[in-house]
């Protein structure tokens, strides 16, 4: 009614700031996992089929199965089933599967997924959690509903053919890798306030320099542990406020870049569930960060690159040339 009172001569502007209005909807839905569909074989279904994979692997890994390891399966089966993963770990098992017919090195696991006997059976881990004693409960449980965390370890000069593979299989447009923002520390910090303060260079680098070399240092901290940094700032008027406004700045996010090892593989082109961007080198990334993915219900995958794999690798070609 105002609007329509102040402007009388343009009432079309104002009915069309409420059709705008009307057409902006969106609904953002957590905590909803939303995988992806794994293509199975005629004649299976993502169940059977990922029973029929487990239990020949337990074959090959177990020769002489046992009872007991048989019931165990048969249990982490029925937790993955009932909490809803069971394409979580097909696509798991296909991509490693491709990297390892490829002669792509892969890591033999790590963390929580260790201690899975469905893991091991798939060869998504090469480590025996029988043998090890190691618990199924640390990966998966129906008290805690979060989503499984599989890291993978992959050769650091071909991790890229293992994202380009599953690019190409899900859709170029459903996989994406995640954002990250670099944030403003305490060195950084300094460096950054004293440019626009428009203060010479080596006298805000001498100050910089004087934050020690810790991790996760604060100025705070420095400023307490420091004697010299200290006194400075107590004495010279520059730098106390230098340092004053570094701090009101530290820990803010200073640029985006592209995260390590993350990558969503979504059921539909990304763009209907996260905002996405471009990076500097054309990649495109999604503008949510890991933790909102996570939210989101979306399917992140960390494929990182180990360069200790790549050195290990040409280490046994080497060897296998000379000897």
């Amino acid at each position: 009614q105002e609007m329509k009172a102040l402007f009388p001569y343009a009432q079309e502007a104002v009915e069309n700031t409420q059709r705008i209005a009307d057409r902006c909807n969106v609904e953002i839905e957590f905590g909803v996992t939303k995988l992806p569909k794994f293509e199975v074989p005629q004649g299976y279904d993502s169940w059977t089929y990922l029973n029929k994979l487990c239990f020949d692997g337990l074959k090959e890994r177990y020769p002489s199965a046992e009872e007991s390891l048989v019931e165990r399966l048969n249990y982490e089966l029925s937790v993955i089933k009932n909490m809803g993963y069971v394409d979580y770990f097909l696509i798991v098992w296909d991509f490693i599967n491709y990297a390892k017919s490829k002669g792509i090195p892969v890591g033999p696991g790590r963390g929580s997924a260790a201690g899975s006997i469905v893991s091991y059976c798939l060869r998504i881990t090469d480590i025996d959690p029988v043998k090890y004693n190691l618990l199924f409960e640390r990966f998966l449980n129906p008290e805690r509903v979060s989503m499984p965390d599989i890291d993978i370890d992959f050769c650091f000069e071909r991790r890229q053919e293992v994202i380009d593979y599953v690019s190409a299989k899900y859709g170029a447009d459903k996989v994406v890798q995640i954002v990250t923002f670099g944030t403003m520390a305490a060195k950084g910090v300094i460096r950054d306030v004293g440019r626009v303060m428009d203060l010479p260079y080596a006298f805000v680098d001498s100050i910089a320099k004087m934050v020690p070399n810790e991790l996760n240092i604060t100025l705070q901290r420095a400023l307490e542990i420091n004697p010299e940094f200290r006194k400075m700032y107590e004495q010279d008027e520059k730098v106390h406020y230098l340092i004053d406004m570094s701090k009101r700045l530290e820990g803010l996010p200073r640029h985006t870049s592209m995260h390590a090892a993350g990558v969503v593989i979504c059921q539909k082109p990304a763009d209907e569930f996260v905002p996405l961007s471009r990076g500097s080198d054309g990649s495109i990334t999604t503008q949510f960060t890991m933790t909102t993915i996570e939210q989101l219900g979306l399917l992140k995958m960390d494929f990182l690159g180990l360069r200790t794999l790549t050195v290990i690798q040409n280490a046994i070609n080497l060897i296998e040339k000379d000897t």
